[in-house]
């Protein structure tokens, strides 16, 4: 096992989903650290700093990386277990856009209405007292929300010799935007090239379900992970692993697709792991299934179908147990230990 930690320079950033060269090489069973920027690059810093002056397109929603992880090959998965992430500063922002966003006219869904006025919001992160500090631009209202940092963006490179812009989720990750994506849980995500190409950015202080206005309380992090390569099995679509729950990830547009897909892949993946018939796994799912929705603001939705493990019937561990394993790895690591 090796530990270290990658801190890129601006000129470093990724902005793609495959057609990088790797900055680092990691193994199965590594533990890393990586600093990531912000979805603006860390350059919008105040409310007259409005992203349409300061930012360049494509140049918005920068990764670290990528990383290559050896062994890694396609029909493999790689199981990367989020130890923690630690917002680097003491503030995050968020803004509207004219045309982006849940509630506006879009490219996509076009209206008569007028824009969105271009607004930026600086929040305070204490990170002490676990709280962002919100506050209104037209009032004197603010509010203590509880600090819940996530990566928003995370994935792996797609197959078939694409590039993808990181503001895109698909089935090889990407812009998820999933509050899901926090410490304590283990992504799984289906190698689709030689060395998978793993990279991340895109912090989140804390995100509503949806995040409505597309943009979260966006901050830069430090953020550690445990990677492990499970070998000879594939993941369709990204999977999610917590103490608590099993969770499959739908990426698509009309956002019913999203949710269709979620479900089909959880339904499959009890199936898998109990042994139930699949319409016993689909009447469960549907009676005490959860639907977080990642984001419905970007290229593709993003929804979640999770179901928590205490309800299935003695379901074998997930991934040959990855999620325990790399928690332990996890765990020593924090304690100061090694293996």
């Amino acid at each position: 096992m090796s530990q270290f930690t990658y801190r890129p320079a601006r000129d470093e950033l990724a902005y793609t989903f495959g057609g990088r060269i790797p900055v680092a090489h990691v193994r199965s069973g590594d533990v890393f650290t990586v600093h990531t920027e912000d979805c603006f690059g860390g350059l919008v810093r105040g409310p007259a700093d409005l992203p349409s002056q300061v930012c360049q397109m494509p140049y918005l929603n920068p990764v670290s990386g990528p990383f290559f992880v050896e062994d890694a090959e396609p029909g493999d998965t790689l199981a990367v277990h989020i130890l923690s992430i630690e917002p680097t500063r003491d503030w995050g922002v968020s803004a509207t856009f004219p045309y982006f966003g849940a509630l506006t006219s879009t490219s996509h869904t076009a209206t008569l209405q007028p824009p969105l006025d271009e607004r930026v919001w600086m929040y305070d992160i204490d990170r002490t007292a676990g709280v962002v500090r919100y506050r209104a631009t037209a009032s004197d209202h603010t509010v203590d929300l509880p600090l819940d940092p996530m990566i928003g963006t995370i994935g792996v490179a797609p197959g078939a010799m694409e590039s993808r812009s990181t503001i895109v989720p698909d089935y090889y990750g990407g812009n998820l935007d999933t509050p899901e994506l926090r410490a304590g849980s283990t992504l799984y995500l289906g190698v689709n090239v030689h060395g998978a190409l793993l990279a991340l950015g895109d912090g989140h202080a804390r995100q509503g379900q949806g995040e409505a206005i597309g943009v979260a309380v966006e901050i830069a992090t430090s953020t550690t992970l445990a990677i492990e390569v499970i070998k000879g099995i594939d993941a369709a679509w990204p999977r999610l692993e917590t103490e608590t729950s099993i969770m499959s990830v739908g990426c698509a547009r009309p956002l019913e697709d999203a949710y269709r897909m979620a479900h089909r892949d959880l339904t499959a993946w009890t199936v898998d792991l109990c042994g139930l018939q699949i319409l016993d796994a689909y009447q469960l799912i549907s009676q005490a299934g959860r639907a977080p929705i990642g984001n419905v603001c970007d290229p593709n939705y993003t929804v979640l179908a999770a179901i928590d493990k205490a309800l299935l019937p003695q379901p074998r561990p997930a991934y040959r147990d990855a999620h325990a394993r790399l928690r332990g790895l996890s765990q020593t690591v924090a304690a100061g230990g090694s293996r």
